[in-house]
């Protein structure tokens, strides 16, 4: 209690602004991926070390080009691609600012000349690489079996400005747990406590979707969940809004490859907002959400 006031006083910060939402997190919060290309030689270790498959590689001998593909969708932040990289070209940095609109904004390519890459005597042929049945884009579950069902531009760009506009002074939030492991839960918990503390934004937290704004849903979507979860979302009121929280909720994560999962929030409704984390950082949820609502100033992002 007594270290808590000290910081306090001698940091002249008592719990976290927007303003302050793209400063680095915390020590112990790992952050997201980054790549220094510049150092980056295309040799494909940290493919084999990543336990999700959120870095590829695909290798085109005819036109020597291999293209290099870092999904933070699919990204569950284990660190392990880091240990693995030879050249010490990829960190991890404490930023919070990594929510997307869109599931393409999550990915970051490159391309390297693959007689340079195999020069390097840690080079990975592209057969060796897990995954090489899957396409090298993040998978897209937008037009799943309930797509004709939902009307995705009523909580789409038609009605963006209307629902800044109805959202800009309070939001009420339903949160759905669609098969989560309780790690995105925990933290989605922590927004209310004393140190984030959501309620000075307009941001509450209900227990009926007849009554929320937006579900901010964890877990890979789990069959049993799927009905329920579509359910939760034609319950509210229009205009509503849907964010995906987690690797789980965005791609699968580590259960993308399950017989019991569907693959994602978007291949039940559409999805207004992507968090990526495992689990993601409460400021992270916090910066999400109101750069959804426009309360973030567009340079401060």
């Amino acid at each position: 209690m007594f270290r808590i006031l000290r910081k306090n006083i001698k940091t002249k910060v008592v719990r976290p602004t927007p303003e302050t939402f793209s400063r680095e997190l915390q020590e112990n919060s790992r952050g997201v991926p980054e790549i220094d290309f510049s150092k980056c030689t295309g040799c494909g270790k940290c493919v084999l070390a990543c336990p999700t498959q959120a870095l590829k590689m695909t290798d085109c001998p005819e036109e020597d080009r291999r293209s290099f593909l870092l999904s933070r969708g699919s990204c569950i932040f284990c660190g392990l691609c880091e240990s693995a990289c030879p050249h010490q070209a990829i960190a991890f940095s404490g930023a919070c600012n990594l929510a997307a609109s869109t599931k393409a904004e999550l990915n970051k390519k490159a391309t390297f000349p693959l007689s340079v890459c195999r020069k390097d005597a840690a080079f990975v042929a592209g057969a060796a690489h897990p995954g090489q049945e899957k396409t090298g884009e993040a998978p897209d579950f937008s037009r799943g079996a309930f797509f004709d069902r939902l009307t995705v531009e009523e909580s789409g760009l038609k009605l963006k400005n209307k629902i800044q506009s109805l959202f800009g002074r309070s939001l009420h939030i339903r949160e759905v747990d669609a098969g989560s492991c309780n790690g995105c839960e925990v933290e989605v918990s922590n927004l209310s406590n004393p140190i984030y503390d959501v309620e000075r934004f307009g941001i509450h937290f209900v227990a009926s979707p007849r009554h929320a704004d937006m579900i901010l849903v964890t877990g890979p979507v789990t069959r049993a969940m799927e009905l329920a979860l579509v359910k939760t979302y034609e319950a509210m009121p229009s205009p509503r809004l849907v964010v995906a929280c987690g690797t789980c909720a965005i791609s699968g994560g580590i259960f993308q490859d399950s017989y019991s999962v569907t693959g994602g929030v978007d291949h039940a409704v559409p999805v207004d907002l992507y968090i990526p984390g495992c689990p993601p950082h409460p400021l992270a949820i916090i910066h999400g959400i109101l750069t959804l609502l426009d309360k973030v100033p567009h340079d401060k992002k």
